[in-house]
């Protein structure tokens, strides 16, 4: 028996020590090389330089564009998709007919994969042959087709219009599982004592969905600061730099610009930035003894 205690962690061993490497060694080596200079490995012709990757960054008008536009993203979206994902929830968790293929059809949109739905809004918002220019300018709303993805801050616009679209969807599906764990209970004595609608949305709902607000607003947060797909495959961060994130701008550092001091830097900041949204979070949801 005591022969078996000890096999088992030692057959373990193998295997997470290649996870462990997969997963800390890519981190570690970031890490380090945003501390370095003309460097892209670890190992050969490393130069240490400090924080001169970061000052450099801070002064990079580019970086600064990047960073505006990550903050004004998420800032702009997140809130319109609790909006909106609070209402598709609501009506969601009622019973009717064909609810099934509503909430089907609800989860459609976050299920399509990022860059295909990104193409797709692509192909509609196109200066010549997009959906929404013929069909504004066969109704006569419009005398010259509008350069949606081409111009700003329409670009912009356009984006963030795609994203709630997308993942408001994500929003009411997490809402949802929290509307579920309120007891119908509540519900009936609110009707007993002659609650209204709203009140019993304000004084029963909101409050006991509270946690799942916070968990999916946290989610979608990170997931917000960490847009790269949609911005790459919709916009490719243009028009000049306005539609560019973070993350397009440490892709391209890396890959474009063969640059992996002044991307990892980049990363690196994101990273911070990320984690301490992530923790103000956490002591919300801590502090209202969740």
């Amino acid at each position: 028996m005591k022969y078996a205690n000890r096999a088992g962690p030692s057959f373990l061993a193998p295997a997470l020590l290649i996870i462990a490497f997969v997963l800390l060694f890519p981190i570690f080596q970031t890490i380090v090389l945003s501390f370095g200079r003309n460097s892209t490995s670890i190992f050969i012709g490393y130069e240490f330089a400090g924080l001169a990757n970061y000052q450099r960054l801070l002064n990079t008008p580019r970086f600064i564009t990047s960073l505006n536009n990550t903050i004004l993203f998420t800032a702009v979206t997140v809130p319109i998709e609790l909006l909106v994902g609070i209402g598709l929830a609501l009506i969601l968790d009622r019973n009717f007919r064909g609810k099934g293929l509503v909430r089907m059809a609800a989860l459609f949109p976050w299920a399509l994969p990022t860059a295909l739905n990104a193409l797709m809004w692509r192909w509609m918002f196109n200066t010549e042959f997009g959906l929404f220019n013929s069909m504004l300018s066969d109704i006569g709303l419009i005398a010259e087709r509008i350069n949606w993805l081409g111009a700003i801050p329409s670009a912009m616009h356009v984006m963030m219009f795609v994203s709630i679209w997308k993942t408001s969807s994500f929003m009411a599906l997490l809402l949802l599982a929290g509307l579920q764990t309120i007891p119908d209970d509540l519900y009936e004595a609110g009707s007993v004592d002659g609650t209204t609608r709203l009140s019993e949305f304000r004084f029963i709902t909101l409050p006991l969905l509270k946690p799942a607000i916070l968990v999916s607003v946290l989610l979608r947060t990170m997931d917000a600061m960490r847009a790269f797909e949609l911005p790459f495959n919709l916009t490719d961060g243009g028009p000049l730099t306005s539609t560019e994130t973070l993350s397009l701008y440490a892709y391209r550092a890396i890959f474009q610009y063969v640059n992996f001091n002044l991307g990892s830097s980049a990363i690196l900041i994101q990273f911070i930035i990320i984690m301490t949204i992530s923790v103000f979070y956490i002591l919300m949801i801590r502090r209202g003894d969740l």
